[in-house]
């Protein structure tokens, strides 16, 4: 098996302090989590934003400012910018992530229920991002919260949109959307090309039993404070290391190994900009 890629995502659009006083909200709360994860284990942070009141922004100036403090404290961690955004953001509001240059960016590829809400993500739409990534030559994470959402993402590779080698995330657990079980997994990895790279997330507390599957299958393992804020049932992570810490735990208890992000380019055929 390769050495195990770490994700952290560090505090999404959602999550409030009032489900948790541990989520980071400003540039420097966020740049500092990511740089404890990083130094817990972590290869690649997953980067929402928030704006002064602590709400979801997409404002390019706002993620060139958390993505600069992260490049002091941690220079050789992978910056992955979510244009996922949050639920109701306009398409371009969505994008504007990725003119702040990272080399990584989430390629949503299908609509989704997404609680109460639906989370719109229509073919013309992955086309124009993946398009805009490419132009840009940021490396898209397909994610993916339905089987589905895995032949878009082959539909616009096929298209030729997206080329070289391709890395799904696979979110499960998302209410409205495939539950996190094994089986799911399972069939998501036997859908995508054998020599593409995948990692999953589970949602609230399927996020180390999804871990621990992944770890075991030989893919890759996406946790942080936007997924899930419970380190144990009934207690808070008091941080995005807290998590990743864990999941370093469990890698090591069956002899797998944590790439570093140096280690984590090199299997996801990353070039910088």
């Amino acid at each position: 098996m390769d050495k195990l890629i770490i994700t952290a995502a560090l505090c999404g659009a959602e999550v409030t302090r009032a489900q948790t006083p541990y989520i980071p909200l400003t540039p420097e709360e966020i740049a500092n989590e990511a740089f404890l994860s990083y130094r817990a284990g972590a290869s690649i942070v997953h980067l929402h934003v928030r704006d002064e009141e602590g709400k979801p922004t997409q404002d390019v100036n706002v993620f060139k400012k958390v993505i600069g403090l992260i490049r002091e404290k941690a220079p050789d961690l992978i910056i992955q910018v979510s244009t996922g955004g949050a639920v109701g953001m306009s398409a371009e509001e969505r994008l504007q992530s990725i003119y702040a240059l990272p080399e990584m960016a989430s390629l949503d590829t299908g609509t989704t229920n997404f609680g109460d809400d639906i989370f719109v993500n229509d073919m013309p739409l992955i086309r124009h991002f993946a398009s805009k990534m490419a132009e840009m030559n940021i490396m898209p994470e397909f994610e993916c919260f339905e089987i589905g959402h895995i032949s878009n993402a082959l539909r616009i590779v096929k298209e030729g949109i997206i080329k070289g080698h391709l890395h799904f995330d696979f979110v499960l657990g998302v209410p409205g959307s495939s539950p996190a079980d094994v089986r799911n997994l399972v069939r998501m990895v036997d859908s995508i090309p054998s020599d593409a790279t995948w990692t999953v997330a589970g949602i609230g507390r399927h996020e180390f039993e999804m871990a621990a599957v992944a770890i075991a299958m030989g893919g890759n393992v996406r946790v942080g404070l936007e997924d899930n804020i419970y380190i144990s049932k009934g207690v808070l992570a008091k941080s995005n290391a807290e998590l990743v810490e864990n999941v370093v735990k469990i890698a090591k208890s069956i002899g797998r190994e944590i790439a570093t992000p140096i280690e984590a380019r090199k299997i996801l055929d990353i070039h910088s900009n």
